[in-house]
């Protein structure tokens, strides 16, 4: 697949992603593998979303195709060593990747054995790709109640491997929260880490609404509390974590340029936050290319990129040795700030 043409600096710079929708990002040649019959042409049009969609919404029907090639114990095998090389050869030294277990089960697995195959596959391709990995068990917006607690029982039947917390995903505008409340406060009980998706497809209302009933630590994009002062404070108060996806962002159609996208406001403002690509099929991009992405239109340099990079992984779902580890590789990585 195609990703964009990153400057050099940025494509060999050690890098943290702790947004990365699994099923959002098949290469064309692992699908090849499962799908032998899906033309470059087909891929093209049915996995990866045009530059401007009609909303979240829309951006997400481009991973039907993939899910349904997620079916089977050798097929999610494939496909998580396969997102694993893509982030070796885009220089991440730390990820999470995060997929709805629920929507694995058509051809007879259960969400047991989802989760135990893809917790295999990542710690084989740690060990292959000499890459520090988590996996974030998503909750979808529209399930019920009873999914959305299987799905953080999962994460704690698994505590301790790596499976790393629990997230809220899917189209957060069509969706209330009532269906969740319950399964958060079991995470919150049980110890167990959370992300939430907000602030994307609706306004900063749902950014408070997401923060007052489920907690969570990081918000995944949260863009658009930009458009609260007063939420904006509250994040770097409470230093809360934004995941920030920029090109994913246009397509869905939440700014109509790069130039209109509030992450250069939201650094400047000192609220935490990272650089991710949150589906690297989908949206056809790496981590390098969204670099250069901001370097060329907002002029960021190393400084900023290492500063989003060490503030992600403080705020990693990770061990405290972990955390030093990478911390490390990216001081002695990236150039002083001048």
């Amino acid at each position: 697949m195609a990703q964009g043409n990153a400057a050099p600096p940025f494509a060999a710079l050690p890098k943290v992603e702790l947004h990365h929708h699994m099923d959002c990002s098949l290469s064309y040649e692992v699908v090849q593998k499962l799908a032998p019959d899906i033309t470059y042409e087909t891929y093209q049009r049915e996995f990866i979303a045009p530059a401007k969609c009609t909303d979240l919404a829309d951006y997400i029907t481009r991973a039907i195709k993939a899910v349904n090639l997620m079916q089977t114990e050798e097929q999610l095998r494939l496909v998580t060593l396969d997102v694993i090389r893509q982030l070796k050869k885009d220089n991440v030294i730390y990820g999470e990747l995060r997929f709805a277990p629920l929507q694995h089960l058509q051809k007879g697995l259960t969400s047991q054995q989802v989760v135990r195959i893809v917790n295999k596959a990542v710690e084989d391709g740690m060990r292959e790709n000499g890459i520090e990995l988590g996996v974030i068990l998503c909750t979808l917006r529209h399930y019920s109640e009873a999914q959305s607690m299987e799905t953080v029982k999962l994460v704690e039947q698994f505590k301790g491997t790596h499976i790393v917390g629990f997230d809220i995903a899917a189209d957060e505008a069509g969706f209330p929260i009532t269906n969740h409340v319950a399964a958060f406060k079991y995470a919150h009980e049980k110890g167990l880490p959370c992300t939430a998706h907000a602030g994307e497809a609706k306004g900063a209302a749902s950014v408070w609404e997401t923060l007052k009933h489920f907690g969570p630590t990081r918000i995944g994009h949260g863009v658009r509390s930009s458009e609260d002062d007063s939420l904006m404070a509250y994040l770097k108060k409470h230093n809360i974590h934004l995941e920030v996806c920029a090109t994913s962002n246009i397509q869905t159609a939440i700014y109509n340029t790069i130039a209109d996208h509030t992450v250069n406001k939201i650094y400047q403002s000192g609220v935490s936050m990272s650089v991710n690509t949150d589906a690297r099929t989908i949206s056809n991009v790496s981590l390098s290319s969204e670099y250069e992405l901001l370097h060329r239109v907002f002029n960021w340099e190393q400084a900023q990129f290492l500063r989003c990079n060490l503030e992600a992984i403080d705020h990693a779902f990770t061990t405290d040795a972990v955390k030093q580890k990478i911390r490390q590789q990216l001081l002695a990585a990236y150039r002083p700030s001048r």
